[in-house]
């Protein structure tokens, strides 16, 4: 009969919990910076709220942070870049950004899709031979509804 193998030793030591964080983060960091996430989250407050409008932070990789923005915000951009940089800079600590780099956007400056102007309702069509209920103005809206939807074909 074969000796049971023995079970490997254990490390029974307590270890806190900000010892193993560094290991954790340290994959995650590397793929989002996290002076992107700073950036991403306090970019009205750094470049005001008429340049967020029409910007977007979307990468920050070897002190290179590209900007969504709509067409001809870059050219605005391009004069304001040692601004831009110095404004970062100051909120995430000296040397994060050393470049920008713009792309064409067309999220970045769209506004939102305007509302449709509210229509209203159709006249009910007649049911007669139903008595009073929900479910008779339930089928008489959705009468409506198809009456004009076919008027409109």
């Amino acid at each position: 009969m074969a000796a049971p193998k023995p079970e490997p030793r254990r490390a029974l030591t307590m270890r806190s919990l900000g010892a193993l964080i560094p290991a954790v983060a340290r994959p995650a960091f590397r793929r989002h910076p996290a002076a992107l996430a700073q950036v991403m989250t306090d970019w009205a407050e750094i470049v005001g709220p008429d340049l967020a409008r029409c910007t977007v932070p979307r990468r920050l990789s070897a002190g290179v942070l590209t900007l969504g923005c709509a067409g001809p915000v870059a050219m605005e951009l391009q004069h304001l870049a040692p601004e831009l940089i110095a404004r970062v800079n100051r909120s995430c600590g000296h040397g994060t950004v050393r470049s920008l780099k713009l792309v064409q956007d067309l999220v970045a400056g769209a506004a939102p899709p305007p509302r449709p102007a509210p229509r209203d309702p159709p006249p009910p069509v007649p049911i007669p031979d139903m008595e009073d209920g929900p479910l008779k103005d339930a089928l008489a809206a959705l009468g409506a509804r198809i009456r004009e939807r076919a008027g409109r074909r």
